[in-house]
């Protein structure tokens, strides 16, 4: 029985990583990119390191397994908002089909202290 949970574990763990992987290559810009990625390979990874804390059952490895998990999940969100934020300060450019853009009238306005101007509407 440990076996097949083993087993479904990792094979869950390579689709979530298949996924993140597939979302790299077919989403349109930098941002939704790393929204892909920082959430569907956390989750994979965690899946596979779960999967080998049960097939080995080892405390010493376990408790290895989940400090990398906990690592992981700490550590990928804040990376991905870091370089997000980076990105979007020097310039990378949005999808052509991104609505909203609510940084940017924040930041206006912390910046300058006046309101900023208002995108143009389409109807």
């Amino acid at each position: 029985m440990s076996a097949y949970l083993v087993a479904g574990l990792l094979l869950g763990g390579a689709a979530f990583m298949l996924i993140a992987a597939v979302g790299l290559i077919r989403m349109p810009d930098l941002f939704t990119r790393m929204h892909a990625t920082s959430k569907a390979g956390s989750l994979g990874a965690g899946l596979i390191l779960v999967a080998v804390a049960l097939y080995y059952g080892d405390l010493g490895i376990s408790a290895r397994a989940l400090a990398t998990i906990a690592f992981i999940l700490l550590t990928a969100p804040i990376a991905a908002h870091v370089i997000g934020r980076a990105a979007y300060f020097v310039g990378v450019p949005f999808w052509e089909g991104t609505l909203m853009d609510e940084l940017r009238a924040s930041h206006l306005t912390k910046a300058n202290g006046t309101a900023p101007e208002e995108p143009p509407s389409s109807p």
